[in-house]
């Protein structure tokens, strides 16, 4: 168990990592646009960033 755990959080920091590390400029102005949402709109994308992983987990399960 605690080796897919951080088996996991390794697969999350490579993905995390991917996209400043190929289009730094995108993920930048990105970001910046992150900046400017309200914080129902960032909870909302978080909600539905968590829904997405347990529906591909429960896929995948």
């Amino acid at each position: 168990m605690q080796v897919n755990l951080l088996a996991a959080f390794a697969l999350m920091l490579i993905l995390e990592g991917l996209l400043p590390f190929m289009a730094p400029a995108v993920w930048r102005e990105t970001f910046r646009k992150m900046t400017e949402l309200s914080d129902g709109q960032l909870r909302f994308i978080g909600l539905g960033s968590m829904l997405g992983g347990l529906i591909v987990l429960f896929l995948v399960k």
